[in-house]
């Protein structure tokens, strides 16, 4: 523990270096299915005689791919806290990297929770071929957790709410109708205790958010590169009042209440940007009840309000997505000055993809081609878009 071998990517990044590109790291605190990366076999190993240093669900199932925010500051780790092991790695990181720092590297991104994003695991059991998205658990049932949670409720001189969270949800996949907590009408997310649950819950992810990006932006204060955070794009169920897929991951976000400016304030208080997915996503194809349109755009207005900047990614290779994506890219009301078209393999480089792909980054760097270099045949394209076109935007497109 504490040790580091950055050789392998010390070597990357003076070839980075030497061909002149940019690298934006990715300082990553989960395990990850595919690519199969695992916890630390020394973290795995406490978790193995520990197992309530992970999220648990109602059912006692524990997710072993992130550590409980319960437990940032909690000495699980051999006698160490969750953030000091962070930090020790963080700062390794900057010793080790510093001749690149501000040249070849120009970003950070600081993991936050599960893949990397800030959430909680709500929708790991999600069965992904059921046409309809389930709405996830609540992640809240390790003891460490109960036992912030049983604090809370004797703060507030009510300590029965305290033990135990919402006894009438459903579980991962079913609707928000078959159980009484969701429902849109009467459902207990609207009465006092709901109200209770669901602050502290959501306060349990923006602190642990506030831990992690304070850490980061004071650890790499005197380097010249950007922090960036991601968030999650939770559209599924988005057209119901209480939003069920985003409560239980830890937004609350309902039809009467921003869950969003919170967000957007801890971001802007810590100087860091926003990593936004789902930039590729429109409503045409989705279930009924989810909207990531407009989840979009309530996101994007609280980071306008707040002025943080939004890093844009898609989520699926599809050539389906691109018009979607210069929609976002060029709306004026927020300021994107960053976008990551993900997911670079095999699919991406099929005839079915890239020429479709290459067409769209014409777009957005040629905005009107002259008549003389267009094949025989062909008209002007009048649908391309400038990113740089107005005074003071500068937005970068990148692959990854």
């Amino acid at each position: 523990m504490g040790e580091y071998d950055w050789s392998s990517y010390l070597a990357l990044a003076e070839m980075v270096q030497k061909v002149g590109l940019k690298l934006h790291i990715s300082l990553c605190f989960h395990a990850s299915k595919v690519p199969k990366i695992p916890l630390p076999n020394w973290v795995s190993q406490i978790g193995k005689m520990e197992p309530h240093i992970f999220f648990a669900d109602c059912s006692g199932q524990h997710y072993e791919d992130c550590l409980s925010f319960a437990v940032d500051e909690l000495p699980v780790l051999q006698g160490r806290t969750p953030l000091q092991v962070y930090r020790d790695f963080c700062e390794s990181f900057k010793k080790s990297f510093s001749p690149f720092m501000g040249s070849t590297i120009t970003g950070i991104s600081m993991g936050l929770g599960p893949d990397g994003e800030l959430r909680y695991p709500s929708d790991r059991h999600a069965l992904k071929s059921t046409d309809k998205p389930g709405l996830g658990e609540f992640q809240c049932y390790d003891k460490h957790m109960l036992m912030l949670l049983k604090q809370h409720a004797e703060e507030i001189q009510n300590p029965n709410w305290g033990l135990s969270g919402p006894h009438d949800t459903p579980s991962y996949d079913q609707s928000p109708t078959s159980n009484n907590f969701f429902k849109d009408h009467g459902g207990s997310w609207e009465t006092p205790y709901g109200n209770f649950f669901l602050s502290w819950y959501s306060n349990q992810l923006l602190l642990h958010g506030e831990r992690l990006l304070s850490l980061a932006s004071t650890t790499f204060n005197d380097s010249p590169i950007r922090i960036s955070g991601k968030i999650p794009l939770v559209h599924s169920w988005y057209k119901t009042r209480s939003h069920p897929s985003e409560l239980t991951a830890g937004f609350y976000n309902t039809e009467p209440r921003d869950g969003y400016e919170a967000v957007a304030e801890l971001f802007s208080r810590n100087s860091c940007k926003i990593i936004l997915p789902g930039m590729d996503l429109s409503d045409g194809n989705q279930p009924n009840g989810s909207s990531p349109e407009l989840l979009l755009a309530q996101i994007k207005r609280a980071c306008r309000k707040h002025g943080v900047e939004v890093s844009g990614q898609n989520l699926v290779v599809s050539s389906g997505g691109f018009e979607q994506i210069k929609k976002n890219l060029g709306d004026e009301n927020v300021v994107i000055d960053l976008f990551t078209y993900q997911r670079m393999g095999a699919q991406f480089f099929s005839p079915d993809h890239f020429p479709s792909f290459t067409g769209f980054v014409r777009s957005l760097n040629q905005p009107e081609l002259h008549s003389d270099d267009l094949p025989m045949g062909e008209e002007a394209d009048t649908g391309s878009l400038n990113l740089n076109a107005e005074p003071g935007r500068n937005t970068s497109f990148q692959v990854a």
